[in-house]
């Protein structure tokens, strides 16, 4: 054998034996062992796919942080898990979950995290099988800084559509207060200790109406082209609807764009804070339900794959002190979150505002700024397109209060039947229009 022979060899060899190495690596799942449960250490980006999938990365379900809950101020909820439940819009083959310290005033330790389906709805048990750890970029725990937010690995699971996803988190030290979801019309738990790997829903004797840190749950999927993002007020957050039973109006739209042919595949997530406005935020650094302004480019175009956004907002400029008594005001700040949409390509769809005589708010004078605020959508100068909420919930026989079937008691909020009857009236060839270019 010559000397230049002797050198490929050993260079071959050498070759193979690194090719081996970073298979078995691989199969090990690398210094932090088995890969089982997730899709690699570090999360992706938003929009991307993860590895051997033909599917993209969609946002499933949301929820806006909307303030920090009274009484954990102190102590945060230390020693607690939290199992919240959530609805998702579509299913897939992976998924990942995004956590909110927002109005955390020291950072957010959370140790374990776990991600399950729910045996039933509403239910704090894990069907047989689902419970897999959560990740962040390899970690079984997670920081959060006072502030942030983190987004978890994604982890391989199957995801119905329509499902109940069970995510549970424990802190075990103080880190208050707690950045939560008031009005989630939905159940979910709270257990002493770390029951966060716990199947069994036992342990989780506190029923709560609060979703808490967690903020959004992103799905792999190949069900949907994009993610549809309603801003909106109480009426999007559906605070009169049926508890557990995914009666909101967004809900609703969700099923039609399922069924309906040439609907727009789209995801649909709801960033409805009670009592939003489009100008004022509320008290507080950072404020309490923060104002539309100050928090579309996190719960709007923050959401994964995003392609569409609709607005029902302004209804609180008019009837919440200090009120909004010029209608050029609140026009004004719709048209500047449809630029910013804009700006993005997002095609942005509106509505006009719905009657309210009888509730506290109402006066001629609000009523005055109502009407202002409406026709000024109507005329087509604020939305790429707009549904008439107005018109289709008003009663016909005195058109300034809302129609009985659909009045929930305090002439403000709907019923069931008239979040659906809202649902009803989205054109839903509207959601899919292009953004206008950008000169």
């Amino acid at each position: 054998m010559t000397k230049r022979h002797g050198y490929v060899v050993l260079a071959t060899v050498a070759a193979l034996v690194v090719l081996v190495s970073a298979a078995v690596h691989a199969l090990a799942g690398g210094p932090g062992g088995s890969t089982q449960d997730t899709l690699s250490a570090a999360p992706h980006p938003h929009g991307s796919a993860a590895p051997a999938s033909a599917g993209t990365w969609i946002s499933a379900w949301s929820a806006a942080p909307g303030g920090a809950e009274p009484g954990t101020e102190v102590t945060g909820l230390a020693g607690r898990s939290i199992r919240n439940v959530v609805r998702t819009g579509l299913g897939g083959e992976a998924a990942r979950v995004t956590l909110s310290n927002l109005y955390g005033q020291q950072p957010l330790s959370v140790s374990s995290a776990t991600i399950a389906l729910a045996a039933a709805p509403s239910n704090p048990t894990a069907a047989t099988g689902s419970m897999h750890r959560l990740t962040f970029n390899g970690s079984a725990g997670v920081v959060v800084p006072a502030g942030g937010q983190t987004v978890s690995d994604a982890v391989r699971m199957a995801v119905p559509r329509g499902a109940d996803l069970l995510v549970t988190t424990y802190s075990p030290t103080p880190s208050g207060p707690v950045t939560f979801h008031a009005h989630a019309r939905q159940i979910s738990y709270l257990a002493n200790g770390d029951r966060t790997t716990d199947p069994d829903g036992g342990a989780y004797t506190e029923q709560t109406p609060y979703w808490r840190y967690l903020t959004a749950v992103d799905v792999l999927s190949d069900q949907a082209q994009g993610t549809l993002v309603a801003l909106g007020d109480s009426l999007t957050d559906g605070i009169t609807s049926t508890t557990g039973a995914n009666h909101r109006w967004t809900d609703y739209l969700l099923q039609r764009l399922r069924t309906e042919q040439g609907a727009p595949r789209y995801s649909v997530v709801n960033a409805g804070i009670s009592g939003n406005r489009v100008l004022l935020p509320g008290a507080g650094r950072p404020a309490d339900n923060p104002s539309a302004l100050d928090r579309f480019d996190r719960d709007v175009l923050g959401r994964t794959g995003v392609k569409a956004v609709f607005i029902d907002l302004g209804i609180n400029d008019v009837i919440r002190p200090p009120r909004q008594t010029d209608a050029r005001r609140i026009t004004q700040g719709l048209r500047e979150l449809v630029a910013r949409a804009h700006a993005k390509g997002l095609h942005v769809s509106g509505a006009t505002l719905m009657p309210f005589e009888g509730h506290r708010g109402w006066s001629p004078r609000t009523e005055n700024v109502r009407q202002a605020v409406n026709a000024e959508i109507r005329s087509g100068r604020v939305f790429d397109a707009y549904a008439d909420f107005d018109r289709a919930v008003r009663d016909p026989a005195a058109p300034t209060r809302l129609r009985a079937v659909y009045d929930s008691g305090d002439h403000l909020h709907l019923t069931d039947e008239g979040y659906r009857r809202m649902a009803l009236t989205v054109n839903l060839t509207d959601l899919k229009g292009a953004a206008p270019a950008q000169l």
